[in-house]
């Protein structure tokens, strides 16, 4: 045994390694702070976005997607090689401090600033990291060149692959634990002291170096220590340029995520609504006219594909990818924000960046932000684009007439007003239905809020009758607005007509007020999701499937079953599920329904499955090779289900449409929540309404 010599003492090619190593640190240092700077351009010239409150929720946040990874295992395999490699690299991260200041300082060590036993303890933790990560690397490598998944290929007609990227990558992280394995295990030989942890790869290392001499082995530390030094400062300069900056701001953009589901950014930060007419533009046009957290989003991307591997608009062939909207962008920041020179001059977005298909085929259903690890947000980038394209009135044309119908209407049918509460009349044959039309009069503690397609289609307001009769079965004592309620406004606002959406939210909140209801019910998630999160100052909303659980919790509410084997899959609506994290309620009511089969579809809860036809969607006909709402119907068959129920009257119109386009009439039955539990109340309710509704499959009638 002999003492190693100081790594600052030692020589390479007659230059100290004093003056290599503070070399090399200072250069790549003044490289990398200088590309940083450069990369910060960008956000210090965009817009206002307030992240900075709320620190113990985000704190939160960051613990649980930062550091545990929570998302990552979403994805087995990816996620556990991902989960193993983040562990390894944090875990050498002191390590790797402590040895690029050794090369620097001579007195630097763990053991004499942190203690003998903290050294040893994160000595054994630091070898089992180590051996664990270059196993997970090289796992990693085989399946990014052999078994690559079809999330990870690029778009036809474009280049970004990423592989040589990912390897590179991979063998930058590869090197580290090599190189630190190496240092540490010829260290060992050298001095004694702590062995490596038995069975890591720095022990496996000291056996091989065991026969060697004390000259050989100096000279395998010294160099092992160079290799590291230039790996680890390579790899620091190198994670700006590429997909892998997210290395370094993960953590930030995770931190500063948004907090609140449901909701849609204002126009402007930090300027009024009431000011909204002083703006020279409204939307996002150029690069500058994002917030600094979306422009972070777009360097934090780790384009693992997960957000286009759940995008059902993707899944149906449309040209939306939300993977290549973040890579466009950071693509674009990069040739714009040059590292050297000025910036070159702005340009529109839509139209050079992106294509006004890609922008309006979004159903922000967002399933792509539930899945992203890195918490990068979609949908608020969507419609920011929208309202500019809105304003310069680049809109599809398609959706003209419903846009105009609602401005002159309030809402999207063009129907008259009056004709509103329309749906209460009972046809033949039905039962009667006495619904209260709320004004200074007529009061209620609750306002039943229909909202435009379940006031004026046809279909659905059969579902708006059920539903009035199960609020009355219930001894609910409740009204509607009628004519002065004017459309929920909710995809308005998603489909960037901002101006209008206020109209609307205004003309609805001041009806509601006067109203004077202590509470709202509604059956449309898009109209519960709007006086959620879009209105203020309401009373309390609840959606009818969270009124319905309720009422079977305290037994108001007797379901009986049928003689006919069902078996019932709930298609989570994305505005009920994802935005609201309303899943069991539903499904409780269903399994309150005596001798009834519940199936789950391979993708439900918060990876349901678009229908594609939310809200104004129903009028935007875009290009696709396959129905979004096919491909949920073709789940639910997969899933054994001949009844598919759910709680949303879009989902529903778009599914029934669905089952007829995939030829599967008499086999497939669609239902809203209020209609298959209207079929199992033990006595008098609606007999003929009922089995019309439910379709072929329904042969007897419960009384």
């Amino acid at each position: 045994m002999s003492a190693p010599l100081p790594l600052a003492h030692a020589h390479y090619a007659n230059v100290s390694g004093y003056v290599l190593f503070t070399a090399i640190s200072l250069i790549a240092l003044s490289l990398f702070a200088y590309t940083i700077v450069r990369r910060a351009i960008p956000l210090l010239k965009a817009q206002a976005d307030p992240r900075f409150n709320r620190a113990g929720e985000r704190l939160w946040v960051a613990f649980r997607c930062w550091l545990l990874q929570w998302k990552h295992p979403r994805y087995r395999w990816a996620g556990l090689l991902h989960v193993i490699i983040f562990a390894g690299f944090l875990s050498l991260s002191l390590r790797s401090t402590e040895l690029v200041m050794s090369g620097v300082f001579d007195a630097v060590s763990l053991e004499r600033h942190l203690g003998e036993w903290f050294a040893v303890g994160y000595g054994v933790l630091k070898d089992y990291a180590a051996t664990a990560a270059l196993i997970a690397v090289v796992l990693a490598a085989v399946r990014r060149f052999f078994f690559r998944p079809a999330r990870y290929e690029p778009r036809p007609g474009d280049a970004h692959h990423h592989m040589a990227e990912a390897l590179t990558v991979l063998g930058f992280i590869a090197a580290l634990m090599i190189s630190e394995s190496v240092f540490g295990a010829s260290t060992y030989r050298l001095s004694g002291g702590e062995a490596p942890a038995t069975y890591s790869l720095a022990s496996g290392v000291s056996h091989l170096l065991g026969a060697l001499g004390p000259g050989r082995l100096e000279s395998i530390r010294q160099y092992s220590f160079l290799a590291h030094e230039i790996t680890f400062f390579g790899f620091l300069c190198f994670l700006p340029f590429a997909k892998h900056f997210h290395v370094l701001t993960s953590l930030l953009n995770i931190y500063f995520s948004r907090l609140d589901r449901g909701t849609v950014k204002p126009v402007r930060w930090n300027v009024p609504e009431s000011d909204l007419d002083k703006l020279p533009s409204l939307g996002v046009r150029y690069l500058s006219d994002f917030t600094w957290k979306h422009l972070l989003d777009f360097y934090s991307c780790a384009d693992c594909g997960r957000c286009s591997d759940n995008c059902p608009a993707n899944a149906a062939g449309r040209r939306l990818s939300p993977r290549f909207l973040t890579i466009q962008a950071r693509d674009y920041i990069f040739a714009r924000y040059t590292i050297f020179g000025k910036p070159v001059p702005d340009m529109a977005l839509v139209g050079n960046v992106y294509s006004a298909d890609e922008i309006w085929s979004c159903t922000t259903c967002g399933a792509c932000e539930e899945e992203c690890p890195m918490q990068i947000e979609y949908i608020d980038k969507i419609v920011d684009m929208r309202r500019a394209l809105v304003e310069d009135g680049e809109v599809p044309s398609t959706l003209k007439k419903p846009m105009k119908a609602l401005e002159s209407r309030g809402n999207p049918f063009g129907k008259l007003e009056k004709k509103r509460a329309d749906w209460a009349k009972v046809n033949d044959g039905e039962a009667s239905l006495d619904v209260k039309v709320l004004s200074g009069t007529t009061a209620a503690k609750t306002l039943f809020f229909v909202d435009s397609v379940g006031a004026y289609d046809d279909r659905i307001q059969r579902v708006t009758r059920t539903a009035a009769r199960l609020l009355s079965e219930t001894g609910e004592n409740f009204g509607i607005l009628g004519a002065a309620e004017k459309d929920s406004g909710h995809d308005v606002r998603r489909f960037g007509e901002e101006s209008l959406f206020q109209v609307l939210r205004e003309s609805n909140t001041e009806a509601i007020l006067a109203s004077g209801v202590e509470r709202i019910v509604t059956g449309d998630p898009h109209a519960f999701n709007a006086l959620r999160h879009d209105y203020r100052g309401l009373p309390p909303v609840e959606h009818l499937s969270q009124y319905l659980a309720r009422q079977v919790r305290t037994e108001k509410l007797q379901l009986v079953g049928t003689p006919e084997a069902t078996v019932v899959t709930y298609h989570d609506p994305c505005y009920l599920g994802r935005h609201n994290q309303i899943y069991d309620e539903p499904r409780e009511v269903l399994d309150a329904i005596p001798g009834i089969k519940r199936v789950e579809m391979q993708r439900c809860r918060d990876r349901s499955f678009c229908c594609g036809g939310g809200g104004l969607m129903l009028f935007y006909e875009a290009q696709e090779k396959e129905r979004m709402g096919v491909l949920r119907v073709k789940m639910a068959a997969e899933a054994g289900a001949n009844t598919i129920v759910t709680a949303c009257p879009f989902c529903l119109i778009n599914i029934e449409d669905a089952i007829k386009v995939a030829g599967m009439e008499g086999n497939m039955r669609a239902m809203d929540l209020t209609e298959f539990v209207s079929l199992h109340l033990p006595v008098r309710y609606l007999p003929e309404e009922t089995a019309a509704i439910a379709g072929p499959l329904v042969t007897t009638a419960v009384h």
